[in-house]
């Protein structure tokens, strides 16, 4: 099982949400203010209704009512009026934090390292930036408010209490003791099974990530039943872990009823003597009783939605959890040309096996070079550690003079066969490199990889919409689109990590040209998988187990009948 990433501590969450409510000051205020006012106008009518009571006691004259009246239609009015407006404010509040939370997340998870994300496992990130942003955004529109009402309403509700009499309020607070007993010993028992079930949710979306992401292998192995016994063991879990909440959460209703029952018992049975002593009226003593059992529906509510609090608890620690992670901020410094240079540089994925072992490497500005070597030689590697996706334990990779992490987005730019075509217009595809891009420049730069035509020929032309649930394109199109972007963007670096490879044969020629036009002139690092591609290079580097064996031009490397010889020819009776 992969390490998951970090899950927040109780202080943590906490310390990172009144940050953000410190920065929304004012917003949360307003909010507080205008549920204030409702949940004050909704305790109004049931004071109102114990000075009824006094005054049909008293043999008021009918026109006494009437001001009662006018107050509880006011009431009720301000009342509706102000939850409405409490619950827009409270739902408004918790969709930007969230929104401010969520784009952190993503933030720092494509800022990781690719060996943090393979190590942890895609599957956790995606169910906390999925199910967890979900839970979080139903709590934040639906649950919140109610919550926030029914809080206001239960401390107004015992204000009024004690304003009505001292010794009335001291009656309803008789029940305050059960209260926090059920509380105690309920949140120690829930808060921990509902940590465990978030995670074991992130443990199923990551097995029905591996066995989506890898279904080919799974087929071609006949590993069907296994995987299906993986998932269903996962979902059993989770499963299980939702049982065992909701068995905690009826034995805690259950003392919260009793809670209930004793509190409004109190009451009733002490404003009896109360009134008998003259100490309060009867019209009081009601209002006391009324307020106390008003207060049922907010706890009640609060209760019913202790579930989805809970879980969005667990969610939002597991968010703010991604957040702890350290990731370097984005470098600054700019580059117009430079070279590229790896000066001893190792690496080791698991601690043990060795990848690379004292590569030195340099591409001198407006060079084209190419790695080549069989399949486990290093070369992908070599292209991340260049790019700065990877950081080596030793040695340093630097264009012009500068660490790879210390330069600015866009100086070096990457395109590897996985290239992905984003859904929307295939105009907006292609200025995800350069946002502020003309339509002019856009054409420029598919013309130069030699896609423009086939762009114009789709239906809407380069509004055409690509991507998932658009216009299907081919893997070269795909890769052509990453290389307009490339152009685009026109970084000092280029590295290209065998950026053709999945184009088949029928493409790959006229891709090896997109690649080469896309990148004349610019410094190129270039991991070539079709070894004509490799021959078009200034320079050939041959990597075997992870250590450089030669390197020269193509002339020089096929003269010298060594590794890249062998290659070669192995290469051309293969074509």
């Amino acid at each position: 099982m992969s390490a998951a990433l970090p899950v927040a501590t109780a202080r943590q969450t906490g310390g990172w949400l009144f940050g953000q409510l410190r920065t929304r000051r004012l917003e949360l205020a307003g909010t507080l203010l205008t549920g204030l006012i409702g949940a004050t106008a909704s305790v109004v009518p049931v004071t109102a209704l114990g000075r009824l009571v006094d005054l049909v006691r008293e043999d008021a004259a009918p026109a006494a009512l009437i001001p009662i009246a006018v107050l509880v239609i006011v009431a009720a009015l301000v009342g509706g009026l102000a939850s409405g407006a409490t619950a827009t404010l409270v739902s408004r509040l918790g969709e930007r934090i969230l929104a401010a939370l969520r784009e952190e997340t993503v933030g720092i998870a494509l800022r990781l390292p690719a060996t943090v994300l393979d190590r942890t496992g895609r599957g956790d990130l995606l169910s906390r930036v999925g199910a967890d942003v979900a839970a979080i955004g139903t709590a934040a529109a639906e649950v919140l408010p109610t919550v926030i009402s029914a809080i206001l309403l239960a401390v107004l509700s015992v204000t009024a209490m004690f304003g009505l009499d001292w010794r009335l309020g001291a009656a309803g607070l008789a029940a305050l003791p059960l209260y926090l007993a059920a509380l105690r010993w309920y949140l120690p028992r829930s808060a921990p099974v509902y940590a465990r079930e978030r995670i074991a949710i992130g443990e199923r979306s990551q097995m029905l990530m591996e066995s989506l992401q890898g279904v080919r292998t799974v087929h071609a192995y006949r590993l069907e039943a296994r995987h299906l016994a993986g998932i269903d063991a996962a979902s059993a879990r989770a499963r299980d872990l939702s049982v065992g909440v909701f068995t905690l959460f009826t034995r805690f209703v259950g003392r919260i009823n009793r809670a209930e029952l004793v509190g409004l018992a109190t009451i009733l049975v002490a404003g009896f003597w109360f009134v008998r002593s003259g100490w309060v009226t009867v019209g009081e003593t009601a209002a006391a009783a009324v307020l106390f059992h008003r207060l049922f529906n907010p706890v009640g509510m609060i209760l019913f939605t202790f579930d989805e609090i809970q879980e969005a608890g667990a969610g939002l620690a597991r968010l703010v959890g991604v957040g702890t992670l350290r990731v370097a901020a984005a470098g600054e410094v700019q580059l117009d040309k430079a070279d590229l240079a790896l000066d001893h540089v190792c690496f080791e994925y698991d601690a043990r096996v060795p990848v690379l072992r004292d590569i030195t490497l340099r591409v001198a500005p407006g060079e084209r070079v190419a790695l080549v070597g069989s399949t486990g030689a290093g070369k992908t590697t070599v292209a991340s550690i260049a790019a700065g996706i990877l950081r080596p334990p030793c040695g340093t990779a630097s264009a012009g003079g500068v660490p790879v992490d210390e330069l600015a987005p866009g100086v070096i730019a990457v395109i590897s066969q996985e290239t992905h075509v984003f859904a929307g217009p295939l105009i907006e595809d292609v200025r995800l490199a350069r946002p502020s891009a003309s339509v002019e420049e856009v054409r420029e730069a598919l013309a130069t990889v030699g896609a423009l035509d086939w762009a114009l020929a789709l239906p809407s032309g380069l509004r055409t919409p690509v991507g998932e649930g658009g216009h299907p394109l081919t893997a070269a199109q795909g890769q052509q689109l990453a290389l307009a972007r490339l152009v685009l963007l026109d970084p000092a670096v280029a590295i290209l990590d065998e950026a053709t490879a999945e184009a088949g044969s029928a493409g790959a020629r006229a891709l090896e040209e997109s690649a080469l036009a896309a990148t004349r002139g610019r410094t190129t690092l270039l991991v070539a998988h079709r070894l004509t591609q490799a021959a078009t290079a200034d320079r050939i580097v041959v990597l075997e187990e992870g250590a450089v064996l030669e390197e020269g031009t193509h002339d020089e490397l096929v003269t010298a009948g060594g590794r890249y010889a062998e290659l070669w020819k192995a290469w051309q009776s293969r074509s």
